[in-house]
C-alpha cells in the first residue's frame, strides 16, 4: 500500500484529477473528469499516511464494496473504484448543492419543513434497506437533496451489507459512528438491524425541530451507554407548541428497544406523509422523562447487556409491508367488498407487522361543480371515512396498523397509483368490476392499476356463486317489473 501522491492533473485509470474539493479526517475529495462521462464527478481517496486511523482504511474498503452495488435516485452513482495495490479511490457522481449540515445554524426549523425533509430521508432509507444495506451513519452531513427533491444518502464507510463481509465487525470491537446519532444496540455490537437507522433519523428529527440533540454531545463510550437505559426529554417539554403527532413519531423512533420502533423505514415515511393518520398513544402526551424506577430497571436488566439473536433483515422487511386496499363504498357490491376483506385478512394473517391503508376515491366531475354533501345531507368525505372504518372493523387490527384515506380525484386509477407511489405501498388489493360495453372500450380502474403499478397488485373478484346470485336477483326484479331479460 503506497502513500497517495495525487495532485491536480494526475490521471488515474482515465480520470483526470482537478481541484481538491474537501479534505476530511478519513479521506479527501477531488473533482475529476473522464472523456466518456458527461456528469460532474468526485474522486474519494482515503488517507493512508503514517499515523492514520486503520479504521479509515477498513471503512474505505467497505465503501468500495458497497457503492458499486447500489442504484437508484437515493444514492450517488458509482463510476469506478481502484484497489490499494496502486491507488485506492472511488469515483461517484457529484450531487449539486450542500449537505443538511449547512442547515444547523437555522435550527430549530418549522415543523412542516422538518416533516417533509425527514419523510424524504425515510423514503431514501427504505430504498437502501431494500438493497440489503444499513447505513449506520445517518446525520446531517451524510444527507443531500437532488434538485428534483429526492434525498440522497452519502458516505457508506460504516455501512453493513447483509450479503457481504462486515469488515468493521470482524476487525474492531468498538462501535464506529457519530456518537449523538448512534442507536443503543450499536453499543452492544449489533450491526444487522435496519431499525438502527430509524433511531438515527429520530435523533435528527428531534434535533431539527427542537434545536437540541436528545442525548447531548457526549462522545465517550460511557456517556453514550446512558442511552441504553435513559430516555430523552420529551420534545413538548422543550417547546410548548410541539405537535402531539410529531412527538409520537419522534419518541417511537427513539425507543431503546428496536422492536418498539417502526418496523420499517417505509412505515415511518408513511406516518410522516400522513400526519393526520398518526395514532396517538401515551408518547404524544408525555412532558417528563421516565421515572427513575424504570431507568434503574433498564440499567440492571441483563438482557440489555447481551447481543441478541442475529436479525434476518430481508425477513423483517418482508413481514412489515404497506398494503393498500382500494374500496368502492358507494357502488361496490357487498359480495366484492367481502371478498376484498377476506383477501386482506389472508395476507395480513401472515404479516404481523404489516400496515393496511384503506383507500376510497371520491370521484370528481371534469367540468361539473361537485357538491360536498350527498342527498341525505351527509358530508361525503366523512361518510366514506366512516364506511372504510366499518369495512375494516372485522379485521380487528391494532389502530397503529390501520389508516383510512378518501382521495378526491377525476381519475380514480391515477389517484390510486399516485397514492401507492407517494406512500411506498408494497401491495395493492383492488376489486374487479363486472363486464360492460363501456369498460371493454375504455378499460377498468383495476386493469390500469395492475398494468402501471410499481408494486404487487392483487385483483379480486367475488365468488362465482355470489355473482350468480346477484345476477339471479337482478333477473327476478326485471321479471317482476315486466322488463325483458338480457
Amino acid at each position: 500500500m503506497t502513500r497517495s501522491t495525487v495532485t491536480p492533473g494526475t490521471v488515474i485509470d482515465g480520470f483526470t484529477v482537478g481541484d481538491c474539493v474537501h479534505s476530511g479526517g478519513m479521506a479527501t475529495l477531488w473533482s475529476v473528469t473522464h472523456e466518456g462521462i458527461s456528469v460532474p464527478l468526485l474522486m474519494k481517496i482515503p488517507r493512508v499516511s503514517e499515523g492514520e486511523d486503520p479504521a479509515a482504511i477498513v471503512s474505505f474498503e467497505m465503501e468500495q464494496m458497497i457503492l458499486p452495488r447500489l442504484s437508484g435516485p437515493h444514492v450517488p452513482a458509482c463510476f469506478g473504484t481502484g484497489d490499494f495495490a496502486r491507488q485506492a479511490y472511488v469515483v461517484i457522481e457529484r450531487i449539486p448543492g450542500e449537505t443538511l449540515y449547512k442547515r444547523l445554524p437555522d435550527l430549530p426549523i418549522a415543523y412542516e419543513e422538518a416533516r417533509a425533509l425527514v419523510a424524504s430521508m425515510a423514503a431514501a432509507l427504505a430504498d437502501l434497506h431494500q438493497q440489503n444495506v444499513i447505513h449506520h451513519d445517518i446525520k446531517p452531513s451524510s444527507i443531500m437533496f437532488r434538485r428534483s427533491g429526492e434525498a440522497v444518502l452519502i458516505d457508506y464507510g460504516l455501512s453493513h451489507h447483509t450479503q457481504l463481509p462486515d469488515l468493521l465487525q470482524e476487525e474492531f470491537r468498538l462501535p464506529y459512528g457519530t456518537a449523538p446519532y448512534m442507536a443503543p444496540e450499536r453499543l452492544l455490537g449489533r450491526r444487522d438491524d435496519p431499525r438502527s437507522d430509524l433511531f438515527s433519523l429520530g435523533v435528527l428529527l428531534y434535533f431539527f425541530t427542537t434545536g437540541v440533540r436528545p442525548f447531548g454531545e457526549s462522545e465517550t463510550l460511557r456517556g453514550m451507554r446512558r442511552r441504553l437505559w435513559r430516555d430523552p426529554r420529551p420534545p413538548r417539554k422543550l417547546r410548548a407548541d410541539y405537535p402531539p403527532w410529531l412527538q409520537e413519531v419522534v419518541l417511537r423512533c427513539l425507543e431503546i428497544e428496536p422492536v418498539w420502533r417502526y418496523p420499517s423505514a417505509s412505515q415511518l415515511a408513511f406516518e410522516l406523509n400522513n400526519p393526520d393518520q398518526v395514532k396517538l398513544t401515551a408518547r404524544s402526551e408525555r412532558l417528563q422523562r421516565d421515572p427513575l424506577s424504570t431507568v434503574w430497571r433498564r440499567r440492571f436488566n441483563p438482557e440489555l447487556t447481551l447481543p441478541r439473536v442475529k436479525a434476518d433483515m430481508a425477513a423483517q422487511l418482508a413481514s412489515s409491508p404497506i398494503v393498500a386496499v382500494a374500496l368502492d363504498t358507494v357502488e361496490g357490491s357487498q359480495e366484492l367488498n367481502s371478498a376484498l376483506r377476506m383477501t386482506a385478512e389472508r395476507i395480513l394473517a401472515t404479516l404481523p407487522a404489516a400496515r393496511l391503508a384503506c383507500v376510497n376515491i371520491l370521484k370528481l366531475g371534469r367540468i361539473t361543480i361537485d357538491r360536498t354533501l350527498d342527498e341525505q345531507g351527509h358530508n361525503k368525505h366523512i361518510h366514506r371515512m366512516v364506511a372504510l372504518k366499518h369495512w375494516a372493523s372485522p379485521l380487528k387490527l391494532d389502530e397503529n396498523r390501520l389508516t383510512v384515506h378518501v382521495l378526491e380525484a377525476v381519475d380514480p386509477a391515477a389517484a390510486i397509483l399516485e397514492f401507492a407511489e407517494a406512500n411506498h405501498v408494497d401491495h395493492i388489493i383492488i376489486g374487479a368490476r363486472g363486464d360492460s360495453m363501456l369498460r371493454s372500450l375504455l378499460g377498468s380502474v383495476s386493469a390500469k392499476v395492475a398494468a402501471e403499478a410499481s408494486c404487487t397488485v392483487t385483483v379480486v373478484r367475488p365468488p362465482r356463486r355470489a355473482a350468480l346470485a346477484v345476477q339471479d336477483e337482478k333477473a327476478d326484479r326485471m321479471f317482476a317489473s315486466g322488463q325483458p331479460g338480457s
